[in-house]
Formats: structure tokens, sequence, C-alpha cells
């Protein structure tokens, strides 16, 4: 055994290792004063590698710059649950977490017609399956344009679309522009490849639309892409089709891309209409990235894909050849989800997304009814996925710093988890999750309600 040094120090390479070695062995023996030889002590490979002041191992600068601040500020809080209260986690977007979000029968028909079908126990070309490729370019065809399977690349879940879409189109030195409050991943990708992150605002007050002056302002000549995300993750908010015109409006009037961030596809609740992005973009290039995690309920699958609206070309001459190169880094998702793919989008019953969103939304609800009237707070009624932000008048808590503060004495005091708005780079805000069971809901609102009222002064 033998230590790792970080230390930057002069270190012996496998060939110096070796010639060490070696010379060590030619000179194992030496004779005697009788002529006899006698073993001499060697310096093995064992004993150079003990030596833990010569070795140096490197860590790259995309290591250093790769930080995500959800894990980041989940996993450096210290403090514990109160044992007198059963923990509540609101803080994670995985339904499949919570009990009663559970996919259907047709779907786990598919995954297990596809395991003994054994057609999929190998490698399927990089970019994926063609038939799973088809699928999902049906699935997401309109009347004024006809998707195939060449506009379609498959991924490691809509991770991995947006880790493509987002190195495929700026290099370092190069920006990429991304919405605040926002999903992470966005900046976690772009700082460990050198791009600048820059934020447009989201408006809390009119239900989180964009800024659109202030994404204006932030193109400038570096500028290669704009991030868009509806349904949105953390906000819950959902744009209408004028609003969506605008910001390709100023996409077009910029020339750049937009890189649509639609797990969320479709997951609106009652009072609002979903169209996607790619089918009202006219000219305007969009790699729309999306998968199964949501809205089939199984984002341990790890199926995404990227789909490509352009209409003119743009893209698909010059750079979706190197998207399609760049998915041969990992060989694609798994063959197994690939090969049940065309059945799980056919197949899953109309209702069982109908009553997806109902649930969603009637939790939504329950949980905004619940906080409205609670001092100190302003919660923000979400129009679809499956989060709703809270907004804390922290000037109202003494003896509470911040949003991430309030978060963790919600957790020592009450054993509710919640993310704190810092973790979407929004400050004084926190995002609880909507698929907790109603009766889980209402005690964590009950639990909040009492911590405000114990930190919050009046004036």
């Amino acid at each position: 055994t033998f230590s790792w040094s970080c230390d930057r120090h002069t270190y012996s390479t496998p060939t110096q290792i070796m010639s060490t070695s070696r010379e060590s062995s030619e000179a194992g023996t030496e004779a005697t004063a009788n002529g006899e030889s006698e073993p001499k002590k060697q310096c093995t490979t064992e004993t150079v590698l003990s030596d833990v002041d010569t070795w140096n191992v490197n860590v790259s600068t995309s290591a250093l710059n790769t930080f995500n601040p959800i894990r980041n500020i989940v996993d450096h809080m210290k403090v514990q649950p109160n044992p007198d209260y059963e923990p509540i986690k609101l803080s994670i977007g995985d339904p499949s977490r919570y009990g009663g979000f559970d996919p259907c029968k047709e779907i786990l028909d598919c995954v297990s017609e596809s395991l003994y079908s054994g057609k999929h126990n190998g490698y399927h070309p990089s970019h994926g399956l063609l038939e799973a490729r088809e699928a999902v370019a049906q699935l997401h065809s309109t009347e004024s344009q006809q998707l195939t399977a060449n506009d379609v690349i498959l991924t490691s879940g809509c991770s991995g679309a947006l880790d493509i879409a987002l190195r495929a189109v700026a290099d370092p030195g190069d920006n990429i522009l991304i919405p605040t409050p926002g999903f992470s991943i966005y900046k976690t990708v772009l700082a460990s490849t050198g791009i600048e992150a820059r934020e447009y605002s989201l408006l809390p007050d009119e239900s989180w639309q964009v800024d659109l002056e202030h994404l204006e302002s932030q193109i400038n000549d570096k500028t290669r892409a704009i991030v868009v995300n509806d349904p949105s993750n953390p906000c819950g908010s959902v744009y209408n089709k004028d609003h969506k015109l605008k910001i390709i409006q100023i996409a077009a009037r910029y020339r750049k891309p937009l890189v649509a961030d639609e797990i969320y596809y479709g997951m609106v609740f009652s009072g609002n209409t979903y169209q996607s992005f790619g089918s009202l973009a006219g000219n305007v290039p969009v790699l729309a990235c999306g998968g199964i995690a949501k809205r089939y309920l199984v984002p341990g699958w790890r199926l995404g894909w990227i789909i490509l609206h352009d209409n003119i070309g743009t893209v698909r001459e010059k750079v979706w050849p190197r998207f399609i190169a760049m998915t041969q880094m990992i060989l694609g998702p798994c063959a197994l989800i690939q090969g049940a793919l065309p059945g799980i989008i056919a197949n899953t019953p109309p209702d069982f997304h109908q009553k997806l969103i109902y649930k969603l939304e009637s939790h939504a609800r329950l949980c905004y009814d619940r906080l409205l009237d609670v001092v100190g707070l302003k919660p923000i009624l979400p129009q679809g996925s499956m989060y709703m932000m809270i907004g804390i008048d922290i000037k109202r808590f003494p003896g509470i710093k911040d949003d991430i503060d309030f978060t963790e004495q919600l957790v020592c005091e009450m054993s509710v988890h919640c993310l704190p708005g810092q973790c979407f780079r929004y400050p004084n805000y926190f995002r609880v999750v909507v698929c907790a069971t109603e009766d889980k809901i209402e005690e964590v609102c009950r639990r909040i309600k009492v911590f405000c009222e114990r930190h919050y002064m009046t004036e």
C-alpha cells in the first residue's frame, strides 16, 4: 500500500520505475572475498512507490471548476433533524421517492419485453437505436413540422443531453445565457469547460416570465446560445405562446440558437397550454433536450434526447454531425431502455399523463393555499412541472441570516428538508417538491407555519 500526494513535486514515471527495478536486478549480486556471490539489498518497485514525496497526481482545470451548488450546499449541511419529528424531504426532484408516483404497468411491460427479447444486451449506435429515435421523432412531430429519426440523438438522461448541447456550441471564453433562478446543471456544465454562464433574470411577480430587456442586454459577440426552460425547474412556471414568440424574436434578431430544456414537456396545469419552442421557432434553430424521467416517472432509467428543430439547415450541416460524434464518448444510454422506448411512448395510456398532471396540480394548489397566509412567506403559484418557489421576507426573521440558514434551521427544528434558493442562484427563496402525498404536504406546511411564527418579528 502507498499514499497519494497532490503536492506539486517531481514524480517518477513508469519508465523511470522500471529502469530502477532493472538496474537493481542487474546489480543484485556482488562478489565476496572468496569469489562467491551473495545477494545485494535490492531497491524494488515497491520501495519506489512507497516514497510519497515523489508523487504528484494532478487535478485538471475542468475538475477544479466542476461545481454543483445543490450538492455543495446539501452535502455541507451539518445540522441534524429534530428526533421528535419524522423527517420529511421535499428537496429532491425525484418523484419515485415519495410514493404514489409510479410508472404504469404498460411501461414496466415494455421493459420486460425488451429484456426477454434478447435483442438489447449489446451496444446500439452511440446516438441511439433507430426505432427509438423514430418513436421520439413521431412523438414530437407537429402538422407544421414532421421530424425524423435523423433529427434525434439519444443520451444518458436529459442532463446528458444538456451536457452535449451546451459543450457542442461554445468554446472556452465564449458565453451562453442561462435563466436565474434556474436548474443548477447549466452552470455546472459551463463552468467545467471554461464557458461563461451569463445570467438573465426571471420575474417572480410576473409568474417567473423572462425579463426580456435583461435577456437582450446580456447578449454580446461572445454569446453562442440562449438556454430556456419551460416548464421550469425550480419555478414551476409555464410560458404562454406570446411570451415564447418574444423570446424567439430576440434570438432571431441576434442569430442565436436556443437550447430548450423541456424535460417537463407537456406537464402544465389547467388554464395553461403547452407549445414547445421548436414548434414555434420558425428559422431559429432549437436544440430541444428532453427525456422520460419526469413525464414517465422513471428518472433512474437515464434516457434522454436532443431533438433538432432547424428549418433552414444551419445546425444540421455544420454542427449536428459533431453532436453525434460527442455521443461516442460514452457510447449512448442503456440499450435495454432504448429497446423499450418505442413501446413506452406508444403504449402508455393518455390518462396516465392526465392523472399525473392532475395530482401534481392538486398537490401544488394545496401547498400554495396552506402557505399563502404564513407570516414572512410569499409562495408563487406554479403553472406546471413539480416545484414551487417560496419567497422569504428575511428581515422579519432575526437570527436567520439568509435562505440557507432558514432551511438549515427548518431541518434542525422541524425535520423538514427543502432546498434554499441559492441552489438556483436566487437568494431568500426556497423550493419545495410537490410530489409528496397530500397528508405529508399538509404536515410540512403545518410545521413551516409553526417555525415561521416562532421566528417572525413584526415591525
